[in-house]
């Protein structure tokens, strides 16, 4: 139970109260709407590639095949994982982590986690021979609910010299760097689901900050990539609910209604709308105990308290070291 957040802490039937070794079936799915509030691009690095788009049926009543943008699961969790690494940074709760170099401290991507720290204990490490945890936050592929002709654009852009021109200040000569990106356009709304598993109500509230604390996702995020976070709903349940595609299907059936083509742009209370409509009706099927759907009123406490919470240092502190309290020692 933590104890600078009371909404959560009602919850405690499908919330541990520390860290088990143990699979223990529970399972919190927190429903964001990803909408972009800048030119955005998502591609695989280093491909040469455009952005990343999946062909899939539009929707369940609407079986036509659309062409939709994809954000990938990695470049979701990784930008949420980093800003929950720069608290812990904060707050000196990075641990140090043993490398054939000697000590180093905990970093990602430089083959030394700590396995100790929040971040490794949820989010998982692996160290070839030095032991692994399976991250216990789930994601995937997260869809655009409109058809790529609609959500996407491209822009030429140049590289001038240090004279502002197109011409080589030292030869005069002409430069060839012109290029094209494709990107997605601001007002972009996107459906994900994260499932955690077997987590405790601290670390629901460390994974709830930092999604609504993370802000830029995608390539060039220091220029573009700016996204909301909309946290939509909470349900907690002992069995992992529907997938991220299915949910974006029911939405776009919901939206799309009698007309030919999807409204464009979207407003963010109509998608609401339609998700928690979806959400209501893809539950029904769920092979599980009666889920808990949080949402409304309850949900908005939840907002509110997050926002008191990181307003105080201190309170962030407690809630980090009573987090990591529950970890073996």
């Amino acid at each position: 139970m933590i104890t600078n957040v009371s909404i959560l802490n009602q919850y405690d039937d499908y919330l541990l109260d520390r860290y088990s070794n143990f699979p223990r079936g529970r399972y919190v799915s927190l429903l964001i709407v990803r909408k972009t509030e800048s030119e955005t691009i998502f591609r695989t690095e280093g491909s040469g590639e455009g952005l990343v788009k999946e062909t899939v049926i539009a929707g369940i009543q609407n079986t036509k095949p659309i062409r939709r943008v994809v954000i990938s699961k990695r470049k979701q969790t990784a930008v949420e994982r980093r800003a929950g690494r720069e608290l812990l940074r904060e707050y000196s709760l990075l641990k140090m982590a043993k490398t054939s170099k000697g000590e180093q401290i905990c970093a990602l991507n430089t083959n030394a986690p700590c396995g100790k720290c929040i971040d490794c204990m949820l989010y998982g490490y692996a160290v070839g021979g030095g032991g692994a945890q399976k991250s216990r936050v789930m994601t995937e592929d997260a869809y655009s609910i409109g058809p790529v002709a609609q959500v996407t654009d491209r822009r030429t852009f140049n590289a001038t010299f240090d004279n502002g021109t197109m011409r080589n200040p030292l030869t005069n000569e002409p430069s060839t760097s012109i290029n094209e990106d494709e990107f997605v356009v601001p007002e972009t709304h996107f459906l994900d689901i994260e499932t955690l598993k077997d987590v405790t109500a601290g670390e629901l509230q460390y994974v709830i900050g930092n999604v609504l604390r993370s802000s830029r996702y995608g390539a060039i995020s220091s220029r573009m990539g700016k996204i909301r976070n909309i946290l939509a709903a909470i349900v907690f349940s002992d069995a992992e609910i529907f997938s991220n595609l299915e949910l974006t299907q029911f939405v776009y059936d919901r939206l799309l209604g009698d007309k030919d083509e999807l409204d464009f742009p979207l407003a963010d209370e109509d998608v609401l709308a339609a998700l928690d409509n979806a959400t209501d009706e893809l539950l029904k099927r769920l092979v599980s105990r009666t889920p808990v759907i949080v949402r409304g009123d309850i949900l908005q406490q939840v907002r509110d308290e997050t926002v008191v919470l990181y307003r105080d240092t201190s309170s962030v502190k407690a809630l980090l070291e009573e987090i990591e309290q529950g970890y073996p020692a």
